[in-house]
Order: structure tokens, then sequence, then C-alpha cells
């Protein structure tokens, strides 16, 4: 007996599996200084907590509506409303759990066999294996260092084909810290109209941006909410990654695909988690601020770190919280390729990082510095005293 095609094709989420190396390392009293995971290290905010115990004490446990409950749609088309001028129905928003859910139904709901997604590379490791899980073709363009990876009209134009059905927007993106101009932005949507393909737009990390504005696709009015599928999670911004709330607002058809899909598959999202999401979303914004400070001084530091080792480049991120430094030059003999870096790297040096060519681009490596400028200061010693023995 065989497992199905989709079960094979499949691998391991990279950035899990990181995690997952150093946690066994630390298990056995190993000190490993961890930049894998994309995940913040502050304490989810006590009013957010207080939320969901209040919850749990006035017994709402039980099953909700599939797509979520009212009063947390209501707090997204809000927040979307008194942001950006959108104006968005309840059954024009799905909550689902996490962003990754949320990604997975709007795929489910639009990709037909054999259409191809556009996705600019580098790219979060998600993307493609999603696309696959759906029998659609990914169709990766590669975006040059040199232009911040930034994604152009002409490089999605260069890319179209009859069967495209939509590209993948990610800004601030994960893993370059990438951040898409405004009048960018526009450019695609005019181009994305006069073609016919849906945009997926995926704005987890809007609230960390350092240099210029993120721009939300929800901006554009009206017209622009025919092919707009814009994804958003509490998970980064309110650091409530374990509660895996996640939302998606879009046409009313694709919405209501994505709850039958929900509906047969997860059913609700957690009931706990989505009362603790209307505090996040309605609630005091001072701890996104804090966050926002923190990593701005964590940015500082770990750019210029990387930026004194001699053959490593390192562009200064715009937004979320991760580096994306070039590391080509050591990559020579028997450490060929970004993936045996990094194994070389957590095994000798206790460095645990991502390798580049999990986010489509070989040469470089990811480095989430959603960790505690200690941790931050003594791991960078150790990577500069693992190149240099490296060579």
């Amino acid at each position: 007996m065989k497992i199905a095609k989709r079960g094979r094709m499949i691998s391991l989420s990279p950035t899990l599996a990181i995690s997952q190396k150093a946690n066994e390392l630390k298990a056995k009293g190993i000190e490993v200084f961890s930049f894998g995971a994309g995940q913040p290290d502050f304490n989810t905010p006590d009013n957010v907590k207080n939320e969901a115990i209040k919850a749990i004490k006035d017994n709402f446990t039980k099953y909700t509506a599939s797509s979520g409950i009212e009063e947390l749609k209501k707090a997204v088309a809000d927040k979307y409303a008194d942001e950006w001028g959108a104006s968005y129905g309840l059954d024009e928003i799905i909550i689902s759990c996490g962003a990754k859910h949320s990604l997975a139904n709007a795929f489910l709901a639009i990709i037909e066999p054999g259409d191809e997604v556009i996705i600019p590379s580098p790219y979060w490791v998600t993307y493609p294996e999603q696309v696959k899980l759906t029998d659609g073709v990914p169709r990766i363009i590669d975006l040059p260092e040199e232009n911040g990876f930034v994604l152009t009209r002409e490089a999605i134009e260069e890319a179209l084909t009859e069967r495209t059905k939509a590209v993948i927007i990610n800004t601030p993106n994960n893993p370059t810290g990438a951040v898409i101009p405004r009048r960018e932005l526009e450019r695609i949507i005019e181009l994305a109209l006069s073609r016919g393909f849906y945009i997926i737009f995926d704005e987890c990390y809007e609230k960390f941006v350092y240099e210029g504005e993120h721009t939300s696709l929800a901006a554009f009015g009206n017209e622009v909410k025919e092919i707009a599928i814009i994804i958003n999670a509490v998970s980064k911004t309110y650091a409530m990654t374990g509660f895996r709330i996640g939302f998606t607002l879009g046409p009313r058809e694709v919405i209501s695909a994505m709850s039958r899909i929900q509906s047969h598959t997860t059913s609700n999202p957690t009931s706990i988690s989505q009362k603790a999401a209307v505090e996040a979303i309605t609630g005091p914004q001072a701890s996104v601020e804090e966050m926002l400070r923190e990593y701005r001084r964590r940015r500082e530091f770990i750019v210029n770190a990387l930026n004194e080792i001699p053959g490593v480049r390192c562009p200064l991120p715009k937004g979320a919280f991760y580096v994306f430094p070039n590391i080509s030059h050591y990559l020579k003999g028997e450490v060929d390729t970004s993936e045996k870096f990094a194994l070389k790297l957590i095994d000798e040096a206790r460095v645990a990082v991502v390798q580049g060519s999990a986010f489509g681009r070989e040469g470089y490596i990811r480095i989430s510095y959603a960790t505690s400028l200690p941790v931050i200061e003594k791991g960078m010693k150790a990577f500069k005293e693992f190149l240099a023995r490296l060579g």
C-alpha cells in the first residue's frame, strides 16, 4: 500500500525542522542560539490572556460558527475600515486556524489542477507546497538582491501565462524584510485587473515596518476587492502564535467557498482563541509599539554585526523580523549548499538558522531576530568564530 502522491511530494517545513533540532539539543542541556523560528519572544499581552481566561470561566468552550464568531469578524471589518477606509461585510471575512490555514483554504477555493500561481523568490517556505497540494503549479520568479528583493509589476508581467490564476504578495516579506512601495502596488493592481488574476496578499507582518510605510491592498477601494484575497493573523502582531487565529478578507464567492471547505476540515477555530483575538484587535495597542521599538534595536545590531564579517553581505531589512544575509562566499568544498552550511553551523557552533534554499534562494540563510539582544550578541559571536574556522 502506498500513500497518496500529495503526501509523498510535500516536505516537512524547514523552519519547523530546524526548530525541532534546536529544541532536541536544548533538551540535552546544550546551549543553542536559536534564530530559526519566526516566533516573537515576547509574551502575549496580559489583557489578551485575561480575555482567554474569562472565556473559559464563562464556559465559552463549545462549537462556534464554522467561519468564526460575528464579534471577531466585526473586529476585523472595523480594523480595516479604521486603518484603510475599506468596507467589508461579515460575509466577506472568514476566521481560520492561523494564517497558514487561511492560505490553504484560499488555494483550495480558487486553484484548479494545472493553474499557475506566481510566487516571488525569496518566498515563505509554505507557499509552493500549498500550491502543489491543490494540484496547482508554482511559477517561481527570482527577485534581485540589488533591488532589495522588491517585487515589481514587470517581474510579474514576464511570468504571466494563460494559466496564471494568482500571484502571491508578501509584504513586509518573510524572509527578506522587503516592503513594497504603494506606487508599485498600484501598478501591480492595474495589471491584475487588466489580465484577470487574483492577488493573494499576505500582510502578517504589517505592523513591523522600520523604513517607509506598509500599504494594505485594502487601501485601494472597492474595485480591487474583486481580485484581492487578503490574509492576516494575530500571531506575529500580538505574540499569539499558539492561539492559531488567522483571517481572510476577500470576494464574497471566495469566502463562501473557503467557509464550505473549512466546515468539512477543521470546523471552527478555537472558541477561546477567538475571544482573545477580539481583545487583541480592539484593545490597547501599546504592546505592538513596544515590540517594534525592540525589534528596531535588534535589527540594527544584527545587521551591523553581520556586515562586519568578511565575505558576508546583509541588506538592511525594512520590515518583519528577519535578516537574509548572503553567505555564498563560504559555500565551497564539502559545504557547498546553504543546507549543508546550516547543518554544520548548528552541529559545530550551536547556532540555528534556516538555509536560503528553503526560501527558494541558494547562497543565503535566514536569521530571525525575534529573540533577545543578549542571545543575538552571543549568537553572532559564535557565528563569526564559525566562519573564521570555515575559512
